[in-house]
């Protein structure tokens, strides 16, 4: 029985019943060694009547064999496999080396695993009692936490029992404390009633409340000597093994190297250890055995049986265990790993091998710990720092950008060979990128192409390409030119694919230093790549949101999103929803974007990309300023600015500037609006694109204030823009700004109407409806209110359907000023949060609940979920009905 847990069990029960009543739910039960974790998940697993327990424990012997603890949990399960969809089935199997392995990133078994979950659960509630978690594999444990944040309607309950050095990465957590005085002195008097009270006093103190300890020292011989736990406790179970015969001591070393119960036995055989001695270890209570595996009744008996006997014992050990396993087993490597005193080739190679076998099955920790073990055992210093380079790759696919660091920092110089220095090069540069240093990086990635351009000249441009474009959103023009001049300088060729990029960074140089005219027209010729790898496609998409041209850029992000879904390729997924959620705003498509870039913001967070989160927190602001949301729009936009701070990346700082003015003229503050985009004009912004585009914000505000100055200043800034554009829509718009500094008004309203003409030819209905806005308004000033009417009835019409409030209450005022008003109808997009939006979309699309699921990395109980929650918004009551209405964004 547990005691003095009453409050810990009622913790743990709620999970239970949280899943019972079909909601998912997780809990990390956090505490000291030998605090009772296991015991309160054994209590609670005892308890989970009508459900499916899955269960694993996290091995520290295992640590670095990838997926280990992962296959442990799913064992019961696999049969299921074939209910899921088949890139993630396919990875799964690769993960848990039940089939080849597959593409795709290591968050992709993730969400196979969230699949698989949510299907077993059809069938009753599942419960999965995850323990010792600080031991699991890192690739098991990045897969069980994300599914962890994932679940929400399914019947799952998830419990993880830890240490203090498990990240619990969003987990809620709860922590056991020490029993009080009373319940561990009940504990001691039932578990040793022979103790004087003096001995049962000083364990009650000492011991703070421990369960574990409480149990194990009144084992050992008196006096107590006062030690830290738990080394205290582990001196306790080394008392326990010393009592053991020989072979029973000997028996725990092996089991303690290796707990496959076939493999201690033969290499007990191999080392003269009698089989006896695991049943003596058994009765004693140390071990138990169960299907084919030799457990620890508590992981610190392991430790302890490891460490009692001697080096040379353990090494000896380590030989025989590799001597008894295949080449292609891990578990080799790591034993002959174990059993070398100094350099190794052997070790290392087999190391290396198996860094390859874990890569294979995306598991870059276990990978890049091979690696970096491989390194410490090679005594040539180029292999030692190739490997320490491989290591550092693994490392930061891993997401571990601490381990990236020092194993690069452990690199001897790698001077003649170009292809490793800028492997290093890069690796450097995405870890300043990503600690804010992006100057740093740009500069790291012309290193890196100054040292490869001599053997691979078109990989040597690509880092140009991507330093540019970093050099571009730091806001550093001398950057962007340097770039571009070692760009030629590489002296590419049509052969080598990369003429667009090149002319487009060449031309977004002299746009920089010379205007529009000089640039943007040049740039226009990358934005037709639809071939080629997912960083130039995406380096294409961004130019294309510079040169206004953002149908071609939506359809390239668009292609690259499905292409990295289809193919699990999910790291792609955040800059390609930032690529893709830009356009959608600068077409007007606010829904779309708002689902796009809270889509691509989760999946940023999911795969630990900081700064594209930030340019998706930037383009949320925007929409909940258009939308009026003041409190969302603050928050997001403070959010931006305090990653600026950190990374000093001006992108994210730029959407945040214009969010905050767009927000503030929607509220009829046109003064603060003009104020914000001067001084975002006068710091880092003002190369961001976002300068140009919010150019015609700038002159509305400052005219509706009287300062023309500033406004002819910004529709100039525009106008020269548009004129280099050559696009309807940014003609359309130039032509609204000179109309409304125009005050003849027969020059205005041709200026006006010239405008209109531009938006019929398509473009962004939040730009026609601005236009309509700002004619109606000079309409009813002049005195025309029939025809101020059919403009502002028009604008009105649009700002509801784009779910604008502030702009469909400012038109609704002209209107009633002019003898009109516009009911406000919720559209079907605008009652609909951003995810149930894109579900709804796919099922109108044909799409059933798994096929979603799959596309939108959910369980199709929580597709489901989400339909349940947006019928009735819709007012509809079938999958059928929504093919009828219009849920264009």
């Amino acid at each position: 029985m547990l005691w003095g847990r009453e409050a810990d069990r009622a913790a743990a029960a709620a999970v239970l019943e949280r899943a019972r009543a079909g909601r998912s739910g997780a809990l990390l039960v956090r505490g000291d060694p030998g605090i009772g974790k296991s015991a309160l998940l054994d209590d609670v697993a005892a308890a989970a009547t009508g459900m499916t327990v899955l269960r694993c424990a996290g091995v520290e012997t295992e640590a670095e064999v990838p997926f280990a603890s992962l296959h442990q949990l799913l064992t019961p399960a696999l049969a299921h496999l074939g209910r899921l969809p088949d890139v993630q089935a396919a990875a799964l199997r690769g993960a848990l080396g039940l089939g080849p392995a597959a593409g795709g990133d290591q968050l992709l078994v993730g969400v196979a695993v969230l699949t698989l979950l949510a299907e077993l659960a059809e069938d009753e509630p599942v419960l999965c009692v995850i323990d010792d978690a600080h031991w699991l594999d890192r690739s098991s444990a990045q897969a069980l936490r994300f599914v962890a944040r994932r679940l929400h309607a399914e019947p799952v309950a998830m419990l993880f029992g830890a240490r203090d050095e498990f990240a619990p990465e969003g987990l809620p957590e709860h922590r056991l404390a020490g029993l009080d005085p009373d319940t561990a002195d009940a504990l001691l008097r039932q578990l040793r009633p022979d103790l004087p009270q003096r001995i049962r006093v000083r364990l009650v103190r000492d011991s703070a409340g421990n369960p574990l300890a409480l149990r194990e020292l009144p084992r050992g011989a008196p006096p107590f000597v006062p030690a830290t736990l738990p080394r205290r406790i582990q001196d306790a179970f080394a008392a326990r093994i010393d009592r053991l015969p020989p072979d029973g001591k000997a028996m725990l070393l092996i089991a303690a190297a290796e707990e496959g119960l076939g493999l201690v036995l033969e290499a007990a055989g191999q080392l003269g250890v009698a089989p006896d001695g695991l049943g003596a270890a058994e009765e004693a209570g140390l071990v138990t055995v169960a299907a084919g595996r030799i457990v620890f009744t508590h992981p610190l008996l392991r430790a302890a049986a490891y460490q009692q006997t001697t080096f040379d014992r353990r090494l000896v050990v380590h030989r025989t265990l590799a001597r008894l396993l295949p080449a292609d087993d891990d578990r080799r490597a790591w034993h002959l790993a174990a059993a070398a005193t100094g350099p190794d080739e052997e070790a290392a190679l087999a190391l290396e091998r198996a860094a390859e076998r874990a890569r294979g099955r995306k598991g870059y920790p276990a990978s890049a710990a091979a690696l970096q073990r491989a390194a410490q055992l090679t005594a040539d210093p180029v292999r030692r720092t190739r490997r320490l380079v491989a290591a550092a790759v693994a490392a930061n696919d891993a997401g571990q950008p601490d381990l990236t660091r020092k194993f690069l920092a452990g690199c001897d110089p790698v001077d003649g060979d170009a292809v490793l220095t800028a492997r290093v090069c890069e690796l450097r540069a995405r870890l300043a990128f990503d600690e804010g240093s992006a100057a740093a990086a740009h500069d790291l990635l012309v290193a890196g192409a100054l040292a490869l351009a001599p053997v691979d000249r078109r990989a040597a441009g690509l880092l140009l390409v991507d330093a540019a474009r970093n050099a571009w959103q730091l806001s550093d023009p001398a950057r962007v030119q340097e770039a571009a001049a070692r760009l030629h300088e590489l002296g590419l060729t049509p052969s080598d694919g990369l003429g667009p990029a090149v002319e487009a960074v060449t031309a977004a140089a002299r746009l920089l230093v010379d205007g529009p005219a000089a640039g943007v027209p040049a740039m226009r010729a990358l934005t037709r790549t639809r071939t080629g790898p997912p960083n130039l496609r995406l380096n294409a998409a961004f130019v294309a949101g510079l040169v206004g041209d953002f149908e071609a850029g939506r359809a390239i992000a668009q292609d690259v999103a499905d292409e990295a879904r289809a193919e699990g390729s999910i790291g792609w997924l955040p800059l390609a929803h930032v690529t893709l959620a830009a356009a959608q705003l600068y077409l007007g498509r606010f829904a779309d974007a708002a689902a796009t870039a809270t889509e691509g913001l989760r999946l940023a967070e999911d795969t630990g990309q900081p700064n594209r989160a930030g340019y998706l927190e930037g383009i949320l602001g925007w929409i909940l300023a258009a939308r009026g949301d003041a409190a969302g729009c603050a928050e997001l936009a403070g959010r931006c600015h305090d990653r600026y701070t950190r990374n000093h990346i001006a992108n994210g700082l730029a959407w945040a500037q214009w969010a905050l003015a767009l927000l503030d003229l929607g509220l009829g503050r046109p003064a603060e609006a003009s104020d914000r985009l001067d001084a975002a004009l006068a710091g880092p912004a003002r190369h961001q694109i976002q300068a140009v585009y919010s150019a015609p914000d700038q002159v509305e505000a400052a005219t509706r204030i009287g300062a023309y100055e500033r406004a002819e200043d910004a529709c100039a800034r525009f106008a020269a823009w548009a004129g280099a554009a050559r696009l309807d829509w940014a003609d359309a718009v130039a032509h609204r700004c000179h109309a409304l500094l125009e005050p003849s008004w027969p020059i205005a309203r041709r200026h006006f109407e010239a405008a209109l003409a531009g938006h019929a030819a398509g473009g962004s209905p939040w730009e026609a409806a601005r236009t309509r806005l700002a004619y109606g308004e000079r309409l009813r000033r002049e005195r025309r209110k029939g025809e101020a009417r059919t403009q502002l009835r028009a604008a009105a019409e649009l700002f509801d359907r784009l779910g604008a409030r502030p702009w469909l209450d400012r038109a609704n005022a002209e209107l009633r000023a002019a003898g009109g008003f516009v009911e406000p109808a919720p559209s079907s997009v605008s009652v609909l949060s951003p995810q149930e939006l894109q579900i709804v979309r796919l099922v109108a699309a044909g799409l059933t609940n798994r096929e979603i699921g799959a596309q939108l990395f959910l369980s199709p109980k929580t597709v489901s979920y989400h339909l349940y929650r947006a019928f009735p918004k819709l007012n509809v009551t079938s999958r059928t009905q929504l093919a009828r209405l219009d849920l264009s964004g």
